[in-house]
């Protein structure tokens, strides 16, 4: 019996997107998963989407938040239901090929790894595939992810049994770069799989989306997490930047 893998999906007002995020789950070779949905207090069709499904998989499983908690809140909640070996992440609008699972952890046993993830491609907010093709360092450090997330939340996955339930403040900002920070603050380095295994959808209204809100929140994590000083915070941003404008791009490739 394969292990089972919990994946974590916070939903807010996703009734655009919802229906597709979940086949794209129901459709993987990898049966054994249970999808943990936490619904942030939704005002449209979310929730009555999310219930249709669930009525007839058991495997899809719905917690209703009473009031706007946020994002990093809503994840916290799906952790602590979570019951598999595996935790993955995947946000309410995006999407896993279906071999994700299956050549996920088939990779994580094969290269005796705690936690990996794996390149992805980019559609727009219709599902158009965008011919954008993210990827990664083949053997991501520590020091390499302090300097710019490599790591696509809907790409990654770690072992439970080896780390415990991560649970990262859900306050703050970039939680997902935070949660990889401390996951390769103990693990040193780790593999991707070389390959993409899931859409990430480009929104005009994201976070990731504004560059000037995306440098404010990376400074938070130098001077917030890490807990640097103002000024060794900025010379770090500017390194920051630097790999983000000249090294990244590297790894960004047209499908």
């Amino acid at each position: 019996m394969s292990e089972l893998v919990s994946i974590i999906t916070p939903t807010f007002n996703a009734e655009k997107y919802i229906k597709a995020t979940i086949q794209s789950v129901q459709n993987q070779s990898y049966p054994n998963w249970e999808m943990i949905l936490v619904d942030d207090a939704s005002t449209d069709e979310t929730v009555s989407i999310i219930k249709e499904f669930a009525q007839n998989d058991n495997r899809i499983k719905l917690t209703e938040l009473s009031k706007n908690s946020g994002n990093g809140f809503a994840r916290n909640v799906a952790l602590e239901n979570a019951t598999g070996k595996y935790i993955a992440y995947l946000d309410a609008d995006d999407l896993w090929f279906p071999i994700k699972l299956e050549k996920q952890i088939a990779f994580l046993k094969t290269n005796n790894l705690p936690f990996t993830f794996s390149f992805y491609d980019c559609i727009d907010e219709e599902g158009n595939n965008l011919r954008k093709r993210v990827e990664a360092p083949l053997n991501l450090t520590y020091k390499q992810l302090f300097f710019c997330n490599y790591v696509g939340n809907l790409t990654a996955i770690y072992d439970a049994d080896y780390f415990g339930k991560i649970v990262i403040e859900a306050t703050q900002k970039r939680q997902d770069w935070r949660l990889w920070l401390t996951i390769l603050k103990q693990i040193k380095t780790t593999k991707p799989v070389p390959e993409p295994l899931a859409f990430y959808r480009i929104r005009k209204d994201s976070i990731s989306s504004s560059k000037f809100k995306l440098i404010k929140h990376n400074f938070g994590v130098y001077r917030d997490f890490h807990g640097f000083n103002f000024v060794f915070s900025v010379l770090l941003m500017i390194r920051f930047l630097f790999t983000q404008l000249i090294i990244k791009p590297k790894y960004i490739k047209k499908a």
